[in-house]
C-alpha cells in the first residue's frame, strides 16, 4: 500500500494502543523533502507523536548504522513513557536492522579512506577496485558486480577501517539474538492491479499537490542533484525533465513505473520473512479492519 495508507494505519493503531510512531522511511528524515516522501501532516498525525521525521538537511547523507542509533534512542524513550513504539515505514533493511539489533561498522570520514576509493573509482580504477576487494575479502567481491561501484566501495572501506572483512561482520551480526520482541504487520492489496492503480493515483495526487514546484525550489536553492536526498523517487526524475526543458508529462510516467517496480521489489523483501502477518485489503483500503487485526496481534504476542 502506499506510505500515506501505512501511516493512516500506524496513526489509529497507536490511538488504539497508547502508541507513538516511528518512521522507518529513508527519505522521510530530510527537513525539506515533503511531498515526494509523503512526509505526514499535523494533521494527518492526529496528535500521536511522530519521530525521525524532517530533521536532516539534504546535504547530509543518513545511514542504516545512523538509523538503528536514532530510532533506538526513539524507542527507549517511548518505552520510558510507558507507551508503545510503531515502526512504520517500508525501508526493510532499516526495520530488520533495528528489529534484530545488528551493529554496523559504519563511514568514518576522518579516515579519509571513503574519498579515497570514490576518487580512485572516478579516475577509472573501479576494476582495480574490485581487484582489491577480490584479495580481500573474495566472498563478497564474488556476489558483486564489477560495476557496482558504491558496494565495491564500502567493502573496501570497512576492510580497510577496521581490518575485518564486511562478509565477517555481516556473519557476526546475524547471529545476534533480536533486539526487540515485536509483531510485523504488512499491509497490501490482494489483487497487484489495485496496488498498481492505487500508486498511479498516488504520483497524480503528489503532482497536483506540488511535487514538481518542491523540486524547483530545491534546485533554486542549490541543492545538489547528486545528493542522496534527490536521487529519491519523484525527485530525480523531474530534476531530469526540468534540467531537459520542463516537459514533465513523461516524467510523471516514469515516476509510476518506478514506484510500482519499487513495491513490487518491497513485496519481494517481506515475503522472505516467514514471520509477517499479511493484511490484505480488496478495492478500498479498510482500516478498520486493519487495526482491530493488528490489535488482536499485538495482544497475542504479548506486547500489551
Amino acid at each position: 500500500v502506499s506510505l500515506e495508507e501505512i501511516v493512516a494505519a500506524a496513526v489509529r493503531l497507536a490511538r488504539e494502543l497508547d502508541g507513538e510512531v516511528i518512521s522507518a522511511d529513508s527519505m522521510q528524515v530530510y527537513a525539506a523533502l515533503s511531498i515526494g516522501t509523503a512526509r505526514p501532516s499535523e494533521a494527518e498525525m492526529q496528535g500521536v507523536a511522530h519521530h525521525l521525521l524532517g530533521f536532516l538537511p539534504l546535504e547530509e547523507s543518513y545511514s542504516v548504522a545512523r538509523y538503528v542509533e536514532d530510532a533506538s534512542h526513539a524507542a527507549g524513550s517511548i518505552h520510558a513513557r510507558g507507551r508503545l513504539p510503531i515502526l512504520c515505514g517500508g525501508t526493510g533493511l532499516y526495520l530488520d536492522a533495528l528489529c534484530q539489533g545488528r551493529s554496523f561498522s559504519d563511514f568514518r570520514p576522518e579516515t579519509g579512506v571513503r574519498t579515497r576509493l570514490q576518487a580512485q573509482a572516478a579516475q577509472g580504477g573501479l576494476d582495480a577496485l574490485w581487484e582489491q576487494l577480490r584479495q580481500v575479502d573474495p566472498e563478497t567481491a564474488a556476489r558483486l558486480h564489477p560495476h557496482d561501484a558504491k558496494r565495491i566501495i564500502r567493502a573496501l572501506e570497512v576492510w580497510y577501517d577496521t581490518g575485518q572483512t564486511i562478509s565477517q561482520h555481516n556473519r557476526q551480526t546475524q547471529t545476534q539474538p533480536p533486539r526487540y520482541q515485536g509483531v510485523t504487520i504488512a499491509l497490501t492489496y490482494r489483487d497487484r492491479q489495485d496496488l498498481y492503480q492505487r500508486i498511479d493515483q498516488r504520483v497524480d495526487q503528489m503532482m497536483a499537490r506540488g511535487l514538481a514546484e518542491e523540486v524547483r525550489a530545491l534546485l533554486a536553492a542549490g541543492i545538489p542533484r547528486t545528493s542522496t536526498a534527490m536521487q529519491a523517487i519523484g525527485y530525480k526524475e523531474l530534476v531530469r525533465a526540468l534540467d531537459a526543458g520542463g516537459d514533465l508529462a513523461p516524467a510523471v510516467e516514469e515516476i509510476k513505473r518506478r514506484s510500482r517496480q519499487y513495491a513490487k521489489r518491497q513485496l519481494t523483501w517481506f515475503r522472505r520473512n516467514q514471520e509477517v502477518h499479511w493484511l490484505l485489503w480488496e478495492r478500498e483500503p479498510d482500516f478498520s479492519a486493519a487495526v482491530q487485526d493488528s490489535t488482536q496481534l499485538v495482544h497475542a504476542s504479548g506486547l500489551q
